[in-house]
């Protein structure tokens, strides 16, 4: 297993505490990424926080960024996924600037199952449409 899926995997299971505090796992995704956790809540989306902070601790290339759709830009598009490959989604509308991130588990039928963060406000793996589907990105 790739080392960056075996870092993502260790933190299944972070979830957001409800409520006025935060789950410091979660703030220590930004901060590491460069961005003061301190003044986020774990409520601020961080889908790409989790995918920058994993690849990252595994000394891999990521965007630094917080927008889910600057993994489009990093690293080789590929139209045949391996486990852990980066997915990206279009979420809202296909042409708006939102999105989600994760790492690609499997996909079987119309569904791509994704180990990534914020999904259901945890890191976990969840199935997405594949008609919600911006690209498969291969990072070395």
């Amino acid at each position: 297993m790739k080392k960056h899926v075996e870092i993502a995997f260790k933190e299944y299971g972070v979830k957001e505490i409800v409520g006025q505090n935060d789950n410091l796992e979660i703030l220590k995704y930004f901060d590491e990424i460069g961005f003061n956790g301190s003044k986020l809540k774990d409520e601020t989306a961080w889908c790409s926080a989790f995918v920058n902070w994993v690849l990252k601790t595994s000394d891999a290339p990521y965007t630094g960024k917080l927008n889910a759709r600057s993994w489009l830009k990093i690293g080789m598009e590929t139209n045949r996924p391996q486990m852990g490959d980066v997915v990206i989604f279009w979420r809202g509308s296909k042409k708006s600037w939102k999105g989600h991130v994760g790492f690609f588990i499997n996909a079987i039928g119309n569904e791509i199952f994704v180990l990534g963060g914020n999904q259901n406000n945890q890191v976990k793996i969840s199935s997405y449409p594949k008609d919600r589907l911006l690209g498969y990105r291969v990072i070395v």
